[in-house]
């Protein structure tokens, strides 16, 4: 078996997770390498969210009776979790979403219809990168379409960083906001956010930095990021579906318009005008996600107790492993740092001629889970003049030997098709 240095111990970590036992496919145990699209959960969040389903479901806030003081408390007590989890100097900077995409269109379109300074209109210019996803594309798109605002980007180097070269004619006076991912989900690469924030800093521009692909991998302090907004997701870090988290400088929240117009984030309503709620409240319309919100607080916890600096440490080595690993493959190109430096535990690669699908729909045969396609990053794939490539993606319970079932599966692949 191989062995390597800042390991986790699987084999006990893989126990917490009942789907990783699956065996498909004629007895072929399942290896599961997209946990970029999405991580598994373990029985300790399953076991939570079945315990609030059978114990304290009803809606929060409004209600006298115990039940919804119940779901109350374990609501609010979510969020002091995920306060703690990204070192947020208020436990009201944290918004509960249904997902990162959510938290980003929330922003997108505060910023729409606020007022100056923070007001995006058509003498402005929003900066994104070429590396986003598109839920870090789309709505600031839409914002430009909407405004007449310019919208630019910084490219990509061949080897899958940002090209900063222009940092200063990219990121200029006309600046309202600037948006970029922390982690690439295709090309795994991790961005230099000082100098982003330092650049967006000088020119007075907000910063918002979508964590989705950091948040279950390393330690995330949003103080020590210097950005005015971080997103991030709950299903990509152990958590349920359905849940996302926008963490804002309060100063922000307070200024900033609602999205969403409804119940609960309203402190008073007439039929000529309403006012709201304070901030996060502010921000979160008619009933909440509240089971998955109270799942997320879970698996803040499980994360928490095995330590983010260590899982950390266990995906540089499993990643650091798969590059040497896969660059034995003939015909294998990586697509994004082919170092583990600065890079996240996700790997996408080309297989000569042979279309990603297919080499997806083989190595399933063969037990193995990755994701094929344009991972909603098509204009990384435009770049490097590639349809789509095949991403392995690696997480707290991944092993070196499912690292060697997928370099053998790949073989396979290979001999399959010829």
């Amino acid at each position: 078996m191989t062995q390597l240095p800042g390991l986790l111990d699987t084999e006990a970590l893989r126990k917490d997770f009942p789907i990783l036992d699956r065996v498909l496919h004629d007895g072929k145990k399942l290896i599961y390498l997209d946990n970029a699209a999405t991580s598994q959960t373990p029985r300790q969040v399953i076991d939570v969210l079945s315990e609030y389903y059978e114990r304290h479901n009803a809606n929060v806030h409004r209600g006298v009776h115990v039940l919804a003081e119940e779901a109350t408390a374990l609501y609010e007590g979510a969020r002091d979790k995920v306060a703690d989890f990204v070192n947020a100097p208020s436990r009201d900077e944290v918004i509960f979403t249904k997902n990162a995409s959510e938290s980003l269109n929330l922003v997108a379109n505060m910023l729409g219809w606020a007022d100056e300074p923070y007001r995006v209109d058509s003498d402005t210019e929003i900066v994104i990168t070429e590396m986003e996803h598109h839920s870090n594309i789309v709505p600031w798109q839409l914002l430009s379409q909407r405004t007449g605002a310019k919208l630019k980007w910084f490219g990509l180097t061949d080897d899958g960083r940002l090209d900063l070269s222009e940092i200063d004619r990219v990121i200029t006076e006309k600046t309202k906001i600037v948006s970029f991912v922390l982690v690439s989900n295709i090309l795994g690469t991790h961005n230099p956010v000082e100098a982003i924030v330092r650049r967006a800093q000088e020119v007075g521009a907000l910063v918002l930095i979508d964590a989705s692909q950091a948040a279950p991998h390393m330690v995330l302090d949003v103080q020590e990021l210097g950005a005015d907004f971080v997103a991030f997701t709950g299903h990509k870090m152990c958590g349920p579906t359905g849940i996302g988290v926008l963490w804002g400088r309060q100063e922000l929240l307070e200024d900033l318009p609602p999205f969403l117009g409804g119940g609960e984030m309203i402190e008073t309503v007439s039929m000529s005008s309403s006012t709201y709620a304070p901030a996060p409240h502010k921000f979160e319309a008619g009933t909440p996600p509240i089971a998955q919100a109270v799942g997320l607080g879970a698996a803040v916890d499980y994360l928490s107790a095995i330590g983010m600096d260590r899982i950390a440490a266990h995906e540089q080595a499993i990643t650091e492993y798969a590059l040497r690993r896969l660059q034995e493959v003939p015909d294998l190109r990586i697509i994004g740092p082919a170092t583990a430096e600065e890079r996240g535990a996700a790997i996408s690669f080309t297989l000569g001629d042979i279309h990603p699908h297919d080499v997806g729909q083989v190595l399933d045969e063969q037990g193995i889970a990755v994701r094929v396609g344009h991972h909603c990053a098509r204009p990384v794939c435009l770049r490097y003049g590639i349809p789509a490539t095949t991403r392995a993606s690696f997480y707290l319970y991944t092993s070196p030997a499912e690292v060697d079932a997928l370099v053998d599966g790949l073989e396979h692949v290979r001999n399959f098709f010829g």
